[in-house]
């Protein structure tokens, strides 16, 4: 019998704690948290504390990732630190020789993921990148139906993702700029994934465009918390109103989301942004992704079309549709709910497991992460500058420009 996985962690935050509470315990149920890196270790110990039973037994806290592997030897190590610090901890354990599981977007500029592209080019382990997308049953059945034809040849892709709890990007730690890079790379990250992994090519070329300062970000007071604003009685994003309207975002006490904290200009996050996408067969596709919506308006998902037909999927409907062009049939196929990520956070957990115990090979290597990011950064300097921009390509010698 194999013994238990042992996993350490650099970065123990909201995310990582719910795959290893979550779809990690649930695929390797023995588990062991034999190691932890974080400066803020009081938060760390307090949802280690919530994990119980072996998991949380004996886990010992350490100032850096140096010292994680050569006290606590673990099997694996997954990344969960803020996005800024994904690149220098993920080039600083590339010839550690233990295998990663290494949260999204891998890079929040040019210059980090170039860097992270040099340092794994020769680097003694796997990488499963946190797309859960990708995975996910619903993800998988269409790009089934596309690899076998069912569109003919795919000729144009549409994907939406209507994000139904926006406000964390306002009222958390996300709104910070220089930490998550923006929310190309925050959330379409996931979505250039998984839209390149439909089509089985690279996004090539992107034109993009955002909007900011319509409706999150303002002119209210910085430090501001509804706990002390005088509007709570009729501000829609106050704790009362969020319960009594089951609008979704903190219910509790939170950081306004109309404040100077949120940011302004350029370097802040969108209300919401689009791209045009331009893929290595000369297909194109776009892409919105919308912060503000609400309840019953989230969708997230893609539709692919063809000559010969169109296949379509919603994350949030649990559904796929599958129409053919010449003959009078189309079909549904539900998938099951209330899973993490679609389902995508257990078939991750899955494979990120496979890859420890077995040298499987990873779903999500880090060529993913990387072109994902590259796609991201791209859309993110022609929002800005207002032109198509060229989208650097893994493996590719001459630096591109964007940043």
């Amino acid at each position: 019998m194999a013994s238990a996985l042992r996993l350490g962690v650099i970065g123990y935050g909201r995310r990582i704690h719910g795959l290893v509470r979550g779809a990690f315990r649930e695929v390797e149920p023995d588990l062991r948290l034999v190691g932890v890196v974080d400066p803020n270790e009081q938060a760390a110990r307090a949802r280690i504390g919530g994990l119980g039973g072996r998991t949380a037994e004996g886990v010992r806290f350490y100032d850096d990732a140096e010292a994680l592997l050569r006290e606590a030897r673990p099997d694996a190590v997954a990344i969960g630190t803020r996005c800024n610090l994904h690149t220098p901890i993920a080039v600083e354990l590339s010839q550690a020789g233990v295998p990663l599981f290494l949260e999204k977007p891998v890079a929040i500029s040019l210059q980090q993921a170039v860097s992270l592209e040099r340092a794994w080019e020769n680097a003694a382990a796997p990488v499963v990148v946190s797309f859960p997308l990708r995975v996910s049953p619903l993800c998988e059945l269409a790009r089934g139906y596309v690899a076998d034809g069912a569109v003919g040849e795919a000729v144009h892709v549409s994907a939406v993702n209507y994000v139904p709890y926006g406000t964390v990007y306002w009222e958390q730690p996300y709104r910070d700029y220089d930490i998550t890079g923006g929310l190309f790379l925050q959330k379409a990250t996931h979505d250039f994934d998984y839209l390149m992994y439909l089509l089985g090519q690279p996004i090539t070329r992107v034109a993009a465009t955002a909007t900011r300062g319509r409706v999150f970000g303002g002119d209210k007071p910085a430090g501001l918390w509804c706990s002390r604003c005088d509007e709570t009685a009729t501000c829609p994003e106050s704790p009362q109103n969020r319960r009594r309207n089951g609008s979704g975002g903190d219910p509790g006490d939170h950081a306004c989301v109309f404040s100077v904290d949120s940011g302004s200009g350029p370097r802040s996050n969108e209300d919401c942004s689009s791209a045009l996408l331009e893929f290595a067969d000369g297909s194109h596709g776009v892409y919105t992704q919308v912060f503000f919506s609400r309840r019953d308006a989230a969708r997230r998902g893609a539709t692919v079309s063809g000559y010969r037909g169109t296949v379509s999927f919603d994350w949030y409907a649990g559904e796929l549709h599958r129409v053919r062009h010449h003959a009078p049939f189309s079909a549904t196929e539900r998938a099951a709910g209330g899973l993490a990520h679609f389902g995508g956070d257990l078939e991750l957990a899955r494979n990120f497991l496979d890859v420890v115990r077995g040298g499987a090979a990873s779903r999500t290597p880090i060529e993913t992460g990387l072109q994902s990011a590259y796609a991201c950064l791209a859309a993110r300097e022609s929002a800005a500058t207002g032109q198509f921009v060229a989208v650097r390509q893994v493996g590719q010698t001459v630096a591109a420009s964007h940043g």
